[in-house]
C-alpha cells in the first residue's frame, strides 16, 4: 500500500504489516483513503481529530444555511377591505423576514362557481405586496381552495426591475 505521513509527505510504497506497525509507534491510525486505488493509499493520522474536524465543518455549513418557510396567509372571496389591509400587512412582514407566503382563498359552497373573484384578490394581494415580493406560482384552484406562492423579492429581482424602469 502507498503510505502517507501525518503531515501530508509520501513516504513509499510498503506492505500493510509495516505500516501498521509505523502507525502504531507512533501512537497513530492508519486510516484507507483511496481503497480503489493501485497500491490503495494509506494515510496516517489521528482519526478523532480528524473526525472532529469533520463535525465541526458539518455544522458550520448548516449554521449557515438560510431555512426559508412558507407561510400562509388564508382569504375568503368576499373579505372587507381593512380585514385584506390586515392579511396584506400580516404576508409583508412575512417576506421582510425571508419566507415565502402563500396565499390561500378558500371558497365555500357555490363560491367555487366564481373562481375569477378569487384569481383577482390574488393578483390584488400580489399587486400589494409587488414592493417586497416576486410570484413565484399562479393563482390555481386545488379543489375547494385557490393558491398563490409569493417569495421574497432578491437584489437580483431589484436590479431587474430597475433596469426596466430605464
Amino acid at each position: 500500500m502507498r503510505l502517507i505521513d501525518s503531515d501530508g509527505t509520501q513516504l513509499d510504497i510498503v506492505p500493510t504489516k509495516e505500516a501498521q506497525q509505523i502507525s502504531a509507534d507512533r501512537g497513530l491510525d492508519l486510516v484507507e483513503i483511496a481503497p480503489q486505488a493501485k497500491p490503495p493509499v494509506c494515510k496516517i493520522m489521528d482519526y478523532g481529530k480528524y473526525r472532529f474536524e469533520q463535525v465541526k465543518r458539518e455544522k458550520e455549513t448548516k449554521k449557515n444555511q438560510k431555512v426559508i418557510a412558507i407561510k400562509e396567509v388564508k382569504l375568503r372571496p368576499n373579505i372587507e377591505d381593512h380585514d385584506f389591509e390586515t392579511k396584506a400587512k400580516n404576508g409583508e412582514r412575512f417576506l421582510k423576514s425571508g419566507n415565502k407566503v402563500k396565499v390561500t382563498i378558500m371558497f365555500r359552497g357555490r363560491e367555487i362557481t366564481h373562481p375569477d373573484l378569487g384569481k383577482e384578490l390574488c393578483l390584488r394581494m400580489a399587486q400589494c405586496l409587488e414592493e417586497c415580493s416576486v410570484i413565484e406560482k399562479t393563482p390555481k384552484v386545488e379543489g375547494r381552495n385557490m393558491n398563490m406562492i409569493l417569495g421574497p423579492k432578491t437584489e437580483k429581482d431589484k436590479a431587474r426591475k430597475d433596469k426596466q424602469k430605464k
